[in-house]
This record gives C-alpha cells, structure tokens and sequence, in this order.
C-alpha cells in the first residue's frame, strides 16, 4: 500500500490534486457542522447505493446532493439509522470474535469499511460527492454480509420459508443482472450516458453542462445553450458554462458579458481570454468596414464619422489588446495563449512582436504545429522564404497533414519550384482527398507543368461535384488554352461570367481573359466589344 501511495505522489509531482467547489461542495462550506452533517449522510446514501442501485449517474457534482446545513434537516435520520447498524454489527463482530465464530462477518465489514475510508474526506478532500467506482470493493463485504445474513435466516425459517427466501433472493439477482445490462447500454455512447445524467439527476448543472457540449459538438445550437443556461441557473459560478454560452450566443454584447463574467470568476480561464480578444477584434473589424455609416453621410459629417471610428477603433484594439496580456500574465506557460496573441498582433500590424510570442509558444510546446505553420506564415509575408521553408518542414516533422502541406505546396508553386510543389500537393490530396481547394491546387501545378490532361480531368471532375467553382472553370479555360481549344477555353470563361462573381476584380479578369480568346479566333470586333 505504502509502494502504491508513494507511486500515486510520485507521478503527481509529490502534491495533492486541487479540486474546485463544483467537485465537492461541503469540503469548501466554512461551517464544521455543515461539513459533518454531510459528510456522515453521504456514508448512509452510499450504504443505500450498495443496498438498492436505483438512482446511478456518471457524475455526481454541483446539485446532486445539497448540503446538510442543520440538525433538523430529515435527512440525518438516514445517518443516525447508519450508526446504529454499523454499532450493532461491531458489537456482534466483538462477541462473535470471543467465541471464534462467524469470521466471516468481520471480514465482511473490514471489507465494507476500510476500502470506502480514503474517498470519506476523513483525511483528505476528495474530488467528488459520489462515485460509484468507489464501491466496488465495499460491495465485496457488503456480499459476504449478505449472504451470511441469508445464511442465519434460511436456518431459522422452515421448509416453506427457506424456499420462498431462496426464490426472492434469485428475483433479486436477476432484478440486479437486468439494471447491470441496462446500465451498461447507457455507456455504449457519448449522446446516451450524457442524456441519461440530465434525466436522472435534472438539478446536477455539471450533467447539464456536459450534455451542452455534446449538443455543441454536434451543431445542435439551440438545445446547447438551453442547457448551458440550465447548468447556469443551477450553479451560477460555472465559468466555463459561461464561456461556452458566449460562443454560442449570437448577440455580441451577450457573448462579452459571459466572457467578462467567466473571468471574473476565473481570471485564469485561457479560453474566456482568448475567446474575449477574439471578440474585440471581430468587433474591431466590424466598425472598420461597417459601410453604411461611411456612405450615407455627406462629406463633412463623414469626416466626423471616420473621426468617431478611428477612436472606436483604436479603443477596441487597446482592449483587446489588454485581455490578451492579462491572459498572458496569468498563465505565463499557455502556448495557445501566446500563438493566438501572436496571430492578433499580425492582424494589428506587429509582426516583430508576433515572431516572438510565435518562438515562444514553440518554446513551451515543442510540438506546436500550428505556431510553427503561423510563424513560417510570417516569415513567408515578410518575404523570407528560406526560413518559412524550415518552419513548414518543422511543422510537419511534428505531424504529417494535409493543412501543414499545403502552405509549404503553395510556397514551392510561387517560387517556381512546381517539381517539390507538384509532390507536396499529391500528397496533400492524398491524405484528404475530400478538400476541393487541395485538388485545384494541385490541378493547377499540373497545368503549369504541362500535364495538361491530368489537370482537365481533375479540374472537370471537381466541377461535377461542385457546378458553382468559379475557379475550376477559370483554370479551365486556361487549360483548353494551352491546348488551343480556344472555343473551349471561351465557353468555360462563360460558365464563370454566369455564376455572377460580386468582386469587380473578378468580373474585370473574366472579361479580359474573354477578350483574349475572341482574338485568339480572329473575333476582333467582338473582342473589342468585351
């Protein structure tokens, strides 16, 4: 015992684990009597777990059981009926051990007692109300009590009573074996076990909050934020219900709200940070590009106008700007921190300062893929693509995907290097033949290198799949051009005019393109009219 202790230590860094008030919320009640009163009916409820498994849950947190604040809470009633049990029994153990008979029966409840004595918060504070796992070797003694219990009786009733007893014992064990099954199905799936924990305990706000991220995950929106409110409303201090509510909410003043709140609550929840800085920017971005205010007004109210947003600007830059370093501030150690304030200060016009938190986030996170993607990235638009080159390739040291290949493809392709270009973007394709964008571009290599065959059929192929891809039919028409196909090459160039591009860019590229071909085909007073 004393090797395992030592062991369990050992891989927690020599200290105990630290636990919060949503896993055990006596140990954190300022009141001894509160924490005993609890404490001792939680040993009754957990006799009553063994004797009859009606109410199970995976996760027995905020809620499941409230606190026993008072003498005169019903409740103690179930403890005191517990301490005369377990006296009686201790007396019997005593007298039967004078006599050297019925072992068994102290066997049993050492069995019963000693396992269940380090989840009692006797010693230490534990990180749950209930687990069930704990009982598992208490229901070893509760068995051999069990059944020398069953044992006295059957030599005291008769023939008849005997087999009656015997036959209700066998009911039992099956009543027992049909809850094992049926509580096994509910651990077959993710969706299953979370939605029976908000059926059987509806005022636990950690089932809640569980299940709100299931729904998340599956992009069930509205049934997600119900029951992040749910958990919420049962338990008001849950920051990362918060947190969570504020990405789901579509009203912006909301979301900073639950960010605000969160932090207030955890000034070191990373998320709610970045999650926060992440909104300022969006509402940055907002107030710089909100058109209507910039086109409505004459020139001399535009002028204020433009005033009135640079400083709104700046003001929403400056914020976000200070929840990014208090987020570094209080959790110095966070990679994620540093590479999303890294991407932050690109967006802001830093990249100086982005290298160093990218570098960073790398220092604390060897395997960082995405900082180092980020950081080659940055190197890459600063015009140093030798150095991006090495991030790129370090990044995919790291892990071998298909959105690490495709920066370092895109860099060969620009730099003319369309042999290591053509490679990276085949295997790209490979490990994720799915991605349309990944197919073009790898199309797109195959044209330039003169594989132009392979590039059309390729490129004709995406566009079965998707009949919308202004670009598939752009690249088209340059293939059939190369070709010289031209009247191929004119009626995909018509195919992208009909999809109706909204950029000018665009539309004035086309057109351009068109007007080529026309004169490829000696069309000159059509191509004169494009």
């Amino acid at each position: 015992v004393i090797v395992v202790l030592y062991f369990r230590l050992w891989i927690m860094g020599g200290s105990m684990p630290l636990f919060s008030e949503q896993d055990n919320p006596a140990s954190f009640s300022p009141y001894i009597l509160t924490r005993f009163l609890t404490y001792s009916y939680l040993l009754a409820f957990n006799v009553w777990l063994l004797l009859a498994p009606v109410t199970l849950c995976y996760d027995w947190q905020v809620g499941s059981i409230p606190l026993v604040e008072t003498i005169w809470d019903v409740r103690n009633l179930a403890t005191i009926l517990l301490a005369v049990v377990m006296t009686l029994l201790s007396l019997h153990c005593l007298a039967a051990f004078k006599r050297l008979e019925h072992k068994e029966v102290l066997v049993g409840l050492l069995f019963l007692v000693f396992p269940f004595i380090p989840a009692s918060n006797l010693f230490f504070r534990v990180g749950f109300v209930v687990a069930e796992r704990v009982l598992y070797m208490p229901s070893m003694g509760y068995c051999i009590l069990f059944v020398h219990g069953l044992r006295k009786l059957c030599t005291w009733l008769n023939r008849c009573g005997a087999t009656t007893l015997t036959v209700c014992t066998v009911l039992l064990l099956l009543l027992f074996s049909w809850k094992t099954v049926k509580q096994n199905e509910i651990w077959l799936s993710r969706e299953s076990l979370f939605r029976s924990g908000v059926q059987t305990l509806p005022h636990n706000a950690k089932v809640h909050y569980n299940y709100a991220n299931f729904l998340k995950d599956q992009g069930r929106t509205r049934e997600a934020i119900y029951h992040y409110r749910t958990a919420l409303r049962l338990y008001p201090r849950h920051a990362s219900a918060l947190n969570n509510l504020g990405t789901l909410t579509r009203d912006t003043a909301e979301a900073k709200r639950c960010y605000q709140r969160a932090l207030q609550l955890n000034p070191q929840h990373s998320r709610a940070l970045f999650n926060l800085g992440n909104l300022l920017k969006m509402l940055r971005k907002l107030v710089f590009t909100f058109p209507i205010l910039l086109f409505s007004l004459l020139s001399l109210f535009l002028t204020f106008s433009f005033i009135f947003l640079c400083s709104l600007l700046k003001e929403r830059f400056k914020e976000a700007e200070e929840i990014y370093q208090a987020g570094i501030k209080n959790c110095p150690d966070s990679s994620d921190l540093h590479n999303n304030y890294g991407v932050f200060l690109v967006d802001t016009g830093s990249p100086e300062k982005a290298v160093a938190h990218y570098q960073q986030a790398i220092t604390l996170s060897p395997s960082h893929h995405v900082a180092m993607v980020n950081l080659g990235r940055l190197y890459r638009s600063l015009g140093d693509n030798s150095v991006a080159e090495e991030w790129y390739k370090r990044a995919l040291q790291v892990a071998r995907k298909a959105e690490l290949l495709s920066p370092l493809g895109a860099l060969y392709y620009n730099t003319g290097r369309y042999d290591e270009a053509l490679q990276v973007y085949r295997e790209a394709a490979a490990l994720q033949p799915s991605q349309r964008e990944l197919r073009l571009a790898l199309a797109q290599v195959l044209a330039v290198m003169g594989q132009t065959k392979e590039a059309e059929k390729m490129t004709n192929h995406i566009v079965s799949e998707e009949t919308g891809c202004l670009e598939c039919y752009r690249l088209l028409s340059a293939i059939y051009s190369k070709q010289e196909h031209h009247d191929k090459a004119l009626d995909a160039i018509d195919k992208a005019l009909q999809l109706k591009p909204k950029d000018p860019k665009v539309i004035s590229e086309l057109f351009f393109t068109k007007g080529n071909q026309l004169r490829e085909q000696n069309l000159l007073d059509k191509a004169f009219e494009v």
